[in-house]
């Protein structure tokens, strides 16, 4: 399958790596970047990454005049709407990068996009594909740790000011906003993914005077799971120097810790299940945001190639990428108002 990246910022070298290194037969065949010299030199870089000539594409007319069998969209949220419309009518599954769009609104159009014109798409939600979160997952549909009772999520992460200094990073015009719809989101998808839905929510949402930025880069909430579980949220890009990303879940069997790709399981009948990575890959929570393994990347990549060609579900798919949207859109509505806020459906 021939591939086309449409968007060469900072996750690109990522996703070209995932690329490389997939076992699903994808072709990396060219990329679409908004200054052409630029692009132009990063096919090349990107050529003698893979082992082959990739294409720079001027527009998205030249790259679906290619015929790719599939495109992953990488760009900044702001311009992500007219793309995704011209992939869809032109039948191409799509792979996108988090978030779908600035606003709830917005990404429902574009959910709606690809279900009308019934073209697969999912979402980089690639914290879903480590090794101890899809462990956890499994315990949970299982059985095994009985009934989520609460939650603790907590994203400890830094950036410093020069992250920030880039045109539009942490407004609301370009990214959405700041630590929840472009850090935390990760954390709070995959927190939902193993302990459901949320109901309602409870937030406060600020910035801290450690940084020059529009939007939060603090964020706290309550929240209400729709089984009736409880749960609370700390996230933040001011917790210098940064630290893993954690998920705690009191259960009425265990208490859970995840922790990047760290698994522990306190039973409670004494028994203790440990579970550790094989290599310290990083999370990118600390200064470097891509201080992170291109693995999860590619291992979403080639679910999703698999599921673009044999039409079954995508392990991200682009409808609970909406509820992710509708949790950080209700939390934004709670601190504005300070009063407990329906998560909507």
């Amino acid at each position: 399958m021939d591939v086309v990246l449409i968007g060469a910022g900072m996750v690109a070298q990522t996703h070209v790596l995932a690329l490389r290194d997939n076992d699903a037969g994808l072709r990396l065949a060219g990329v679409l970047g908004r200054d052409a010299v630029r692009t132009q030199a990063f096919c090349t870089q990107a050529s003698a990454t893979v082992g082959h000539d990739v294409t720079a594409f001027t527009d998205i007319e030249h790259a679906l005049a290619a015929r790719p069998d599939m495109a992953i969209l990488i760009t900044p949220p702001n311009a992500r709407a007219d793309y995704a419309t011209a992939l869809a009518g032109a039948g191409i599954p799509t792979l996108m990068e988090k978030p779908l769009e600035r606003t709830l609104h917005a990404a429902k159009d574009i959910v709606g996009t690809y279900a009308d014109a019934k073209v697969p798409a999912a979402v980089c939600f690639q914290h879903r594909t480590r090794a101890a979160s899809r462990a956890l997952k499994a315990q949970l549909e299982a059985g095994a740790l009985g009934e989520v009772i609460h939650a603790e999520i907590r994203v400890p992460w830094w950036r410093d000011q020069t992250y920030y200094d880039a045109e539009g990073r942490g407004s609301y015009d370009r990214d959405g906003g700041g630590v929840m719809i472009n850090q935390a989101i990760h954390t709070l998808d995959l927190a939902l993914w193993l302990a459901g839905p949320i109901a309602q929510v409870q937030a406060q949402m600020r910035t801290s005077p450690l940084h020059r930025m529009e939007a939060e880069d603090i964020a706290a909430a309550l929240l209400t799971f729709r089984s009736g579980a409880s749960g609370i949220l700390s996230a933040s890009t001011a917790a210098y120097p940064g630290g893993a990303e954690s998920i705690a879940l009191t259960t009425s069997r265990a208490q859970v810790l995840l922790q990047g790709d760290m698994l522990q399981i306190g039973w409670h009948d004494g028994r203790i299940d440990v579970m550790t990575p094989d290599a310290d890959t990083g999370t990118g929570g600390g200064a470097d945001p891509m201080a992170f393994s291109h693995g999860w990347h590619q291992s979403l990549i080639e679910d999703f190639a698999r599921c673009a060609q044999d039409g079954s579900a995508p392990l991200a798919p682009l409808n609970e990428a909406l509820h992710v949207h509708a949790v950080i859109h209700a939390m934004e509505q709670a601190a504005r108002t300070q009063t407990l806020t329906d998560v909507p459906t």
